[in-house]
């Protein structure tokens, strides 16, 4: 029997770590790149969600290594990336992924969810980013994928802390890609409109319409298989018809 060829795992001994890999975009994003040959780091932090979508993934002949983090939390951060780093080897692709919502009136929401929400969305990337930086400065290689939102481009009403989020989030993804790509680090972010999961309510809309999260993994996929003089710096990613 032939073996695999490397157009049929184009990131063959490349190890990913996926944040938010328990369900939705996040384990979309895991299953895609294991797929092509990346050992998966996923965190989550639900231990019975991220544990069942990990045997999910093994039972799929992924390479699976897992392990609950609050991404918001430096020492977790590090934990993590520290067992990765033990379990895998060193990180190639860092997927930011995880992220929360509350959507209701600005002035309505209380201190607590504006610091969960920018903690999480916004706090965690810089934390995940900083925390892999380094090793992949030494090696001069590395892609950091950060997953925002047209609604950091586009605002509508209760979604006050959430678009502050994924603004805030575009601009540091933008400035980190200035800061890396003298080292060969390429920064990305990719800006999905509503995905059909559960992370939040689409009253009113057809599921079957909105992007799904494969949608999402594809266009992950696409960026980590960039040729190696380029890089694509953002992607809008919005459905074909409107749900």
């Amino acid at each position: 029997m032939n073996s695999p060829s490397p157009v049929e795992f184009p990131l063959k001994e490349q190890v990913a770590l996926i944040t938010g890999a328990s369900r939705g975009i996040g384990l979309a994003i895991a299953r895609r790149l294991g797929s092509m040959g990346a050992r998966i780091a996923m965190c989550g932090k639900n231990p019975v969600h991220l544990d069942e979508s990990a045997a999910m993934l093994r039972g799929e002949g992924i390479e699976v290594f897992s392990m609950p983090a609050d991404i918001a939390r430096a020492g977790e951060v590090l934990a993590l990336v520290e067992r990765t780093r033990e379990k895998l080897g060193e990180i190639d692709i860092l997927v930011n992924n995880a992220g929360v919502g509350i959507f209701r009136a600005a002035h309505e929401l209380t201190e607590d969810e504006w610091d969960r929400v920018i903690d999480t969305n916004l706090k965690g990337v810089f934390l995940m980013s900083r925390a892999v930086a380094k090793e992949m400065i030494r090696r001069r290689a590395g892609h950091i994928i950060n997953i925002s939102s047209l609604a950091g481009k586009n605002t509508f009403a209760g979604g006050g802390v959430y678009c502050a989020s994924k603004w805030g989030l575009l601009g540091l993804s933008a400035s980190m890609a200035e800061d890396l790509r003298g080292h060969g680090i390429r920064v990305s972010a990719v800006c999905p409109g509503s995905v059909a999961t559960e992370f939040s309510p689409h009253a009113g809309k057809d599921s079957a319409k909105m992007l799904q999260p494969e949608d999402v993994a594809h266009a992950v996929a696409m960026l980590v298989t960039q040729a190696p003089q380029s890089f694509i710096s953002e992607v809008l990613l919005r459905p074909t018809q409107k749900p």
